[in-house]
């Protein structure tokens, strides 16, 4: 069957606008006609040329998320253009294609950068599920790119990665209060990344120049801790000596970190409160004030107000720390970040283990979406690296994950489980099934569902048009 002749039956329900846009390099008027045809069918944007140059020509008008060139052109070799192209855009995606390939040819067009390499005549079908997974690798590439270099010119976020409405909104508040000398109490469970939201506030602060300076507040016993806080003299107490300076000090002019300040004693408690109001204090055995500039960002786990009330936090101290509040929200509130951290994590850990190349799977980010993740990002962190360090090729599949997060997670019926499936689709999917999912809890009532999820109602119909989800016309009331 000639793939010049036949015009595929419908795979999609046509896309109201462009699935990607696609660049078809080939000399045969034939053969660019028809996978012009084939793929703006499939709601493609596509261009030709029948040469190299024009190709160029074309690729330098506006960019691309694929192109698919012809091996043998009247002016050029593909192979020899492939790198010429991948020195253009870094992430542009190409597969190769040519009626008198071999095995030599395929190798050559992959090490150059192809991400695949087809043999004419094609099955439309096979083609089709290649260029969904090359465009979607792509479109994933550029959105972790553009958010990554979107964040690093509003703040200085370097590790901080997320795209999920509450995380927008942390962005947001960090870069307006950032620059304030106010204290700032951060709560959340453990993992969800309260000390990197700290730096990120120190370092988009006028004091990003002079130390920040952590302390775990509830890991040391009471008098360790009052010693590292404030400094103490020599002979202060039995093992004291020498003199030593105090974190306060050391903090002088910066930012001193309190994490877990709800495992902090009372006694030390009201020590902290005389410092944020006086911005005073003595060292252990002292008998001279010392005056420092130091911000103070708490951190907890806890209920702090449960505390108060119990009476094991001070009330004085809790409303002295709560001026600016920001509540990080745990990982399963924002199931749409999980990609791109697993993504951030896998690059950092394959360059730390010297396994460049790896890549999660359709089937090995499936677990991570579902799984609830009590340990948070932390819990995210240590799963990626213990699997690149266990993976033996470049593929991070479910076979590589712990148990317990394989077994947990239940399917997600409307996630497809194609081999071909890519990345992108997966994440689509996802994001369409969990929509739904609350959409019929709430009775199809779109303002309940956007309460629930904590987003603008707006952002969850923009999201319902994307994924092309049918409400259906009934509520509460009429079930």
């Amino acid at each position: 069957m000639s793939e010049a002749a036949v015009i595929p039956r419908r795979l999609t329900d046509s896309p109201s606008s462009s699935q990607g846009c696609i660049l078809i390099i080939d000399d045969e008027a034939e053969i660019r006609e028809s996978l012009q045809t084939l793929l703006e069918f499939e709601g493609y944007d596509v261009e030709v040329a029948a040469n190299g140059q024009q190709g160029f020509s074309k690729l330098g008008e506006r960019p691309f998320d694929l192109v698919l060139l012809d091996l043998a052109l009247p002016d050029r070799n593909g192979i020899e253009i492939l790198p010429e192209i991948r020195s253009l855009d870094s992430q542009i995606s190409v597969i190769m294609i040519t009626a008198y390939g071999t095995v030599e040819d395929a190798v050559r067009a992959m090490q150059s950068g192809a991400v695949n390499f087809l043999q004419k005549p094609w099955d439309n079908e096979k083609l089709l599920a290649d260029v969904r997974a090359a465009v979607g690798r792509r479109r994933a590439e550029e959105e972790n790119i553009q958010l990554k270099r979107a964040l690093k010119q509003r703040y200085n976020f370097e590790h901080i990665v997320g795209k999920s409405e509450p995380m927008l909104k942390i962005f947001d508040l960090v870069a307006q209060v950032a620059p304030s000398r106010s204290t700032v109490l951060l709560q959340g469970e453990s993992g969800t990344g309260k000390e990197l939201i700290a730096k990120a506030l120190h370092l988009n602060s006028p004091r990003r120049d002079r130390p920040f300076v952590p302390v775990n507040t509830g890991s040391m016993p009471p008098d360790l801790l009052e010693s590292t806080l404030f400094g103490h003299l020599k002979g202060a107490f039995t093992s004291a000596i020498a003199s030593k300076k105090g974190l306060f000090e050391i903090a002088d002019r910066g930012t001193l970190f309190l994490d877990e300040i709800g495992a902090m004693g009372l006694d030390t408690q009201s020590k902290i409160l005389r410092v944020l109001q006086d911005r005073k204090f003595m060292h252990l055995g002292g008998v001279h004030e010392i005056q420092v500039d130091v911000r103070i960002i708490a951190a907890t786990n806890v209920d702090l107000r449960q505390l108060v009330r119990e009476g094991k936090f001070r009330e004085d101290l809790f409303y002295r720390l709560n001026v600016i509040t920001i509540d990080l929200p745990p990982l399963r509130q924002r199931k749409e970040d999980i990609p791109l951290l697993a993504e951030f994590f896998l690059r950092k850990y394959s360059e730390e283990n010297q396994r460049q190349g790896r890549r999660i799977t359709p089937e090995g980010l499936r677990p991570l979406l579902n799984y609830a993740w009590p340990g948070n990002v932390r819990e995210l962190e240590n799963v990626v690296e213990r699997a690149v360090v266990l993976s033996s090729g470049p593929d991070i599949g479910p076979e590589l994950l712990p148990d317990h997060i394989v077994g947990r997670g239940t399917p997600l019926p409307l996630i497809e489980s194609r081999a071909d499936a890519s990345l992108f689709d997966v994440m689509e999917d996802c994001e369409r099934h969990i929509i739904m999912d609350m959409l019929e809890k709430c009775g199809w009532n779109q303002t309940e569902a956007a309460e629930r999820f904590h987003i603008p109602l707006s952002t969850l119909n923009q999201k319902i048009k994307r994924l092309n989800i049918e409400i259906k016309k009934k509520t509460r009331d009429q079930l």
